[in-house]
């Protein structure tokens, strides 16, 4: 019988390739694991779905893709068994770990994990769970790491410009009813007007090695859309989203825009050359498309934004932020 064990000293990944070409990702995605974080005080085991790709230089033919689940339950039983970490830091780790054992130029790592925030309804006060994602990014080379933590939360968004609508129409019927100008606006404030309403995804990522609360995020995505929504919710509850959305409607680019003044305003201490990047995502109901608006870029590109109003030179992008 053949010595199998040959097999193992041949290393096709470390030959030429054909074509001499220096990827900018290659490596594994979609490994779930079970994983322990931290977050405001509470550790919590959680299922995370991780993803770890490496640069490729042009003369090697390929990256050892066996070895990063091997790497991965490596550097979990390394920095998760023993203690619990924030989840970026849990990134941060694995990359790291990622670029020694495979000699890699550089590593970038991304775990996702959905995230059980416990909370109660609005006007019952009934405890109910809503689910999060929050998501840990990091990049590391030979110059260091950098990292983001990010979550993703729900939300309705009332549609500013067919409220708009219903309000013009809806003040013509009443004047020819005979109501006068005043009682119209008086009605207006009093009744929350029809819309078409959208269910939101909001996503907020802070870049920096300062410390950042993840469930502080999620409240700075949520109040960004027109209401939060929740998995549980008696009537008195329903009236109250309702009311509350129909109060004050948003589009997808004003949750954007919140969503970043406020995460500023609520971390003061970012260094202007930390990094933001929020995305929102309404899906539609009386289109068959929805719609998106997203902004990145640095806190100082951002910051000067606001103050002055003019538009910025340039948003540095994720990628550029990470390398």
């Amino acid at each position: 019988m053949d010595d199998l064990t040959r097999l193992l000293e041949d290393d096709l990944q470390a030959s030429l390739p054909e074509v001499r070409l220096g990827l900018s990702r290659a490596g594994v995605i979609g490994a779930s694991k079970a994983i322990r974080i931290s977050y405001g005080g509470h550790e919590k085991q959680i299922a995370a779905d991780i993803e770890c790709t490496v640069d490729l230089d042009p003369a090697q033919k390929g990256v050892h893709m066996s070895r990063f689940p091997e790497l991965f339950e490596e550097a979990i039983e390394e920095v998760v068994i023993g203690e619990a970490f924030l989840i970026e830091v849990l990134a941060e780790h694995i990359a790291a770990h990622i670029v020694e054992r495979q000699q890699a130029l550089r590593a970038e790592v991304r775990i996702s994990a959905r995230y059980p925030i416990e909370r109660t309804t609005p006007v019952t006060g009934l405890p109910t769970q809503e689910m999060v994602s929050l998501i840990g990014i990091a990049a590391a080379s030979s110059r260091g790491v950098r990292r983001l933590v990010g979550v993703e939360a729900a939300g309705i968004n009332a549609c500013p410009c067919a409220q708009g609508l219903v309000r013009g129409r809806a003040s013509e019927r009443l004047l020819e009813a005979g109501f006068d100008g005043d009682d119209v606006e008086r009605i207006f404030e009093l009744v929350p007007l029809a819309t078409h309403n959208q269910r939101g995804r909001g996503t907020l990522y802070v870049g920096t090695q300062a410390s950042v609360n993840a469930e502080q995020l999620v409240d700075i995505v949520e109040s960004s859309m027109s209401a939060p929504v929740y998995e549980l919710l008696k009537r008195p509850d329903e009236l109250f989203v309702v009311e509350h959305a129909h109060l004050q409607p948003r589009f997808v680019e004003d949750s954007v825009r919140m969503s970043l003044r406020d995460a500023l305003a609520t971390y003061p201490e970012l260094d202007d050359a930390d990094f933001l990047l929020a995305r929102q995502v309404n899906l539609e109901t009386i289109h068959s498309h929805d719609v998106v608006a997203e902004r990145y870029g640095t806190a100082g590109e951002l910051r000067r934004e606001l103050d002055g109003g003019d538009p910025a030179e340039r948003h540095t992008e994720l990628r550029e932020w990470l390398t």
